[in-house]
């Protein structure tokens, strides 16, 4: 053999090793996202309904219960969706009084989940719920305040604030109407309020404060715009006219969570504090905007892949033996005052993270 050959014969070894690890698949034994997938899904079952204000279905347990679905859809575990399935059966009865009233952008997104059964079940009943959550972020009500009818004459949803999560709140149970009926109407609402949003409050930076008048990047609030973003591109037809914008919107926040990524592989939860210490819901929802951006090919693979990569394997340990998900901020409220977020209480099992765990795992599995 050649000296040629014989260097050949060891380099090219380490290259496919090399790509290998630069890849969003062959993960090493206990972080395969499958398995862990199960975990968390099935974690879920079991565990007991969280409540908005006391009362309501809250919108995190209803962003896991998604997530839990799409992940049964993708393994095609029938046991799953059944399961998943019966813990929503009650809401037709004597948890009724549970279902979120159609008045405010955290109720609504419920109708997102009903529309997610109804393409997996094709109950009616499922359908007419949905439609009814999807379709009442527009029809102003005879008791609204004259700034959310001035939204509503504007086009926009009466439900438009201008806070961060609703580009996730908005946006996903319009994107669910339009995936159910066809209708571009719901699409073109979506797409409409992201540009809005983006116009509005959306930093130079591509980063996004928590309130205009609060000028902190928290992580979790810009993962709602992280995570929206991702989505609404996702089923945006390549010809809409807000599709360019939204998606520079996109890249631009994307180039600065890459530089914002600690060391360690995830983000803190004041993105731009190094000082900061690492919040992993936020960062599951990063990590699960590159990975939908990669495979799409909005984002430059070679590039991007290996933040995605080492991000979700330094996410996969804040997972306990409980199958929760640590080191969680609470839900938090704004407050201009940069120790209001250091000091936010921290949770383990907390629905904030578990859903975006899952929908990494499933955007991960995704070809």
């Amino acid at each position: 053999m050649t000296k040629k050959l014989l260097f050949l014969s060891l380099i090219i070894p380490f290259q496919v090793i090399f790509a290998q690890k630069n890849t969003l698949s062959d993960f090493p034994e206990g972080y395969e996202p499958k398995e862990i997938g199960k975990r968390l899904a099935y974690h879920f079952v079991d565990d007991k309904h969280e409540l908005y204000a006391g009362r309501y279905i809250h919108y995190a347990e209803v962003s896991t219960w998604t997530g839990s679905l799409d992940y049964a859809i993708q393994t095609k575990d029938q046991k799953l969706i059944k399961l998943l399935q019966s813990r929503f059966e009650p809401f037709f009865t004597r948890e009724k009084p549970l279902l979120p009233p159609m008045n405010h952008v955290d109720y609504n997104m419920f109708g997102g989940l009903a529309l997610k059964l109804y393409q997996i079940t094709n109950d009616k009943r499922y359908l007419d719920m949905g439609m009814a959550y999807a379709d009442s972020q527009w029809e102003v009500p005879d008791n609204a305040k004259p700034e959310e009818k001035a939204w509503a004459e504007k086009g926009y949803s009466w439900q438009t604030r201008l806070w961060i999560d609703d580009m996730y709140m908005i946006t996903s149970v319009q994107a669910e109407a339009y995936k159910v009926t066809g209708d571009p109407k719901y699409i073109d609402r979506a797409a409409k309020e992201m540009v809005l949003y983006l116009d509005e409050i959306q930093r130079p930076n591509g980063l996004f404060y928590h309130a205009p008048d609060v000028p902190y990047y928290w992580a979790r609030g810009n993962g709602w715009m992280a995570v929206g973003m991702a989505d609404l591109l996702t089923y945006l037809p390549e010809d809409h006219k807000d599709r360019a914008r939204i998606m520079k919107g996109y890249l631009t926040m994307m180039e600065s969570l890459k530089k914002y990524q600690a060391p360690g592989g995830i983000w803190n939860q004041l993105i731009d504090d190094p000082e900061c210490w690492a919040e992993t819901s936020g960062s599951a929802m990063f990590t699960y905007a590159f990975i939908v951006g990669i495979k799409q090919g909005w984002l430059d693979a070679k590039e991007y892949t290996p933040a995605a990569r080492k991000a979700w394997k330094a996410l996969v340990p804040y997972i306990d033996e409980r199958n929760n998900v640590t080191e969680v901020c609470i839900g938090t409220g704004k407050k201009n005052d940069k120790q209001h977020y250091y000091d936010r209480p921290r949770v383990a099992g907390d629905f904030h993270g578990q859903a975006p765990f899952l929908w990494c795992i499933v955007a991960l599995m995704e070809k």
